[in-house]
């Protein structure tokens, strides 16, 4: 297993910092149209940026490595991928601009994140190791959820 490095760190604090000001953004369409349009709007830009990012990438001088695709169709189920996405997008948007606020916002997908992947670690979905839930866990799930129930509570 590869040890977390700087680079790992800055990587992991830019995705952070791009969820917020994307879902800030997004939030801020919503409000002077609506969190459909806006969802559509934040994914129709995603999937243009995507294709110019294969497109230029498909230019490289260097041939990459084959890597083995799978034989035969893909299963119906792995389709549904942008549903949960598509949803997350529109239910933030809609959040943001309650009383939630986008603080409250964040802290809660936090906390659904991490529910979900002690869950996942817990059952070994996605064919994860099976690990137990240890102390370590145990304290990160206190300070989280802490620390969003007192941004939450702040905003009242």
């Amino acid at each position: 297993m590869r040890k977390w490095g700087s680079r790992d760190a800055i990587m992991a604090l830019s995705a952070g910092i791009v969820l917020a000001v994307m879902t800030d953004w997004n939030s801020l369409l919503a409000r002077h149209s609506s969190p459909l349009f806006a969802s559509w709007t934040a994914h129709g830009v995603g999937a243009m940026a995507s294709l110019a990012l294969v497109g230029l990438l498909s230019f490289r001088t260097e041939a990459a490595p084959a890597s083995p695709r799978p034989q035969g169709r893909w299963p119906l189920w792995s389709y549904l991928g942008g549903i949960p996405g598509a949803l997350t997008v529109l239910l933030a948007a809609v959040t943001v601009n309650s009383a939630l606020g986008l603080a409250g916002t964040l802290a809660l997908m936090l906390i659904g994140q991490m529910a979900f992947g002690i869950v996942a670690d817990t059952f070994g979905f996605f064919a994860l190791t099976r690990k137990r839930l240890g102390l370590r866990e145990l304290c990160g799930i206190f300070l989280v959820v802490s620390g969003s129930i007192a941004i939450i509570l702040a905003r009242s």
